[in-house]
């Protein structure tokens, strides 16, 4: 995020929402309600505002990308926001529909229609629900920061490459504009911060547009906004088991890639923010809110990091921001709908630049030569398969296999072997140090001379400890090997884990081992 340094919330408990109020939670106070929801009023209900204009192009675009009707996606961001404003774990996050899910919708949309997808969107959310009670949030620590850099940086590309579009083509106005608009949001904050940079400049070159009748692209040439609040409808699909056979490999898929995306997005917000989040219940939120939006005939969405560092880059901090975006949201296409549809899109793309200006993560590239070769690896991968895919999961899965090879390689070559000869030349204590597993196996096994002709060989663990079934493979092929040239093996220093596995696994000690062996 660069050089930006947003200031944090007061002292409050951040992952709690109202569905502990809800639900009788006596330890969440009324004083930690108000500093949650309304110690940043003025600064939230602005960048929500900001938010809110900004979410309404990119919902009619990610609705066209399902192949559903603009008010789809619509409805679903003012839901999806509203509801994990109360019910998720970071405040200050936007959710909405997004593009990431909005790919993963189009076969379905396709094949079946519409019922299944919100029949799909239901599902998702109680798979999710069901992550976050199981409190399978805490799992987002074993993602590398190398992958975590990766998924910020392809999302900041994907950023911005969703704008060439509305670049393509177009007049020479709409370039001027945009850069208008750069210069409003970058230089305004030197002056004054009392209002939002990029709403300014969302005002100014409306009015310019209007003012001067440019022809140029605006929110209205994006599709048609709705005219009345979402209804209340349970998908009309059949209850049966072929129903779930063709919704639930989407479900899952759209819950993976959902809740990756979220959590993710909530500890690049941790750390802007300097404030702590509950993963856990970010994922039960979500889940929370497909399931409402789903019934009120929207996709199902999460959270969206380019809206995410608008809110905070515009001074949002609280549960009112996203809330506040929501609202506003359903409040411009209902009834301000003249006046928002004209909104030169110049303006919206302004801002979306400076978003996936702020996202990606500079220093990956500024400090590649301090940065070891294999983060930067894992890095680059995951960047490249998000990229190559438009899906987060498989380059952030990707990026976490990669990472995993390299740092078992670095763990690999840790294994040391020194020796030291008997008095008497007849007996070799070998002292074996490290971790040992199927990636050290081979560099194990050349630090041994198996045709020294010694009487006796030792083999001392005491520093290293044994993971795997060819770890225990390795320890059966020394020992018999030794006896083969008529060395006699003693093995000393195993710890209790270590032990136990060669007592299950191990066939060094039996009469037969060096039979054994050939299929060990």
């Amino acid at each position: 995020m660069g050089a930006y340094k947003p200031r944090s919330l007061p002292e409050a408990r951040v992952g709690t929402g109202l569905d502990e109020v809800l639900f009788g939670d006596s330890n969440l106070t009324i004083q930690q309600l108000k500093q949650e929801w309304f110690s940043n009023v003025r600064a939230d209900l602005l960048a929500g505002m900001v938010v809110a204009l900004a979410l309404i192009p990119e919902a009619i675009a990610f609705s066209i990308v399902a192949g559903v009707d603009p008010k789809v996606g619509l409805y679903a961001s003012f839901i999806i926001a509203v509801t994990t404003a109360i019910f998720g774990g970071r405040p200050g996050l936007i959710s909405a529909a997004t593009g990431a899910m909005a790919l993963l919708m189009v076969d379905l949309v396709k094949e079946h229609g519409l019922p299944y997808l919100f029949a799909a969107g239901i599902l998702t959310g109680i798979i999710q629900i069901c992550f976050g009670w199981l409190k399978l949030g805490r799992k987002l620590k074993y993602v590398p920061r190398a992958v975590m850099v990766g998924f910020v940086n392809a999302l900041a590309i994907l950023i911005f490459q969703s704008q060439l579009p509305q670049l393509t083509d177009v007049s020479i106005s709409v370039y001027v504009m945009v850069a208008a608009s750069l210069g409003i949001i970058y230089v305004l904050p030197r002056f004054t911060k009392a209002v939002p940079s990029p709403l300014v400049a969302i005002v100014v070159m409306t009015a310019i547009a209007l003012g001067l009748g440019l022809d140029v692209p605006t929110v209205g040439d994006m599709g048609e906004l709705p005219s009345s609040l979402p209804p209340f409808a349970i998908p009309q699909v059949p209850l049966s088991l072929e129903t779930l056979e063709i919704i639930f490999p989407y479900a899952a898929a759209l819950a993976t890639v959902g809740l990756l995306e979220s959590l993710l997005t909530a500890s690049l917000i941790d750390e802007v923010t300097d404030t702590p989040s509950d993963k856990n219940q970010e994922a039960t939120g979500q889940g929370i809110a497909n399931i409402i939006a789903s019934f009120f005939g929207g996709m199902a969405g999460c959270a969206m990091i380019g809206q995410s560092v608008i809110n905070i880059r515009s001074g949002g901090r609280g549960r009112l921001s996203t809330f506040g975006a929501g609202i506003l949201l359903l409040f411009f296409i209902l009834v301000l709908s003249d006046w928002v549809q004209q909104i030169p899109m110049a303006a919206l793309v302004a801002v979306m630049i400076v978003v996936s200006v702020g996202t990606f993560n500079w220093l990956s590239i500024t400090q590649a030569r301090l940065i070891p070769r294999s983060e930067t690896a894992a890095m680059l991968t995951t960047v490249l398969i998000t990229l190559l895919t438009h899906n987060l999961a498989i380059g952030v899965a990707v990026g976490i296999a990669l990472s995993t090879v390299f740092f078992s390689r670095k763990i690999a070559k840790l294994v040391f072997v020194d020796s030291v000869l008997s008095a008497d030349g007849k007996e070799r204590t070998y002292n074996i140090g490290g971790q040992i597993f199927f990636i050290a196996i081979d560099d194990l096994l050349e630090k041994f001379n198996f045709r020294e002709g010694l009487e006796r060989v030792t083999l001392n663990f005491s520093h290293a400890h044994i993971w795997d079934q060819a770890a225990v493979a390795a320890l059966d092929h020394i020992a018999i090997k030794f006896r083969r040239y008529g060395t006699e093996v003693k093995t000393i220093g195993l710890n209790e884990a270590s032990a136990e596995l060669v007592e299950k696994l191990g066939i060094h000690h039996n009469p037969d081992a060096e039979q054994d062996l050939a299929v060990h």
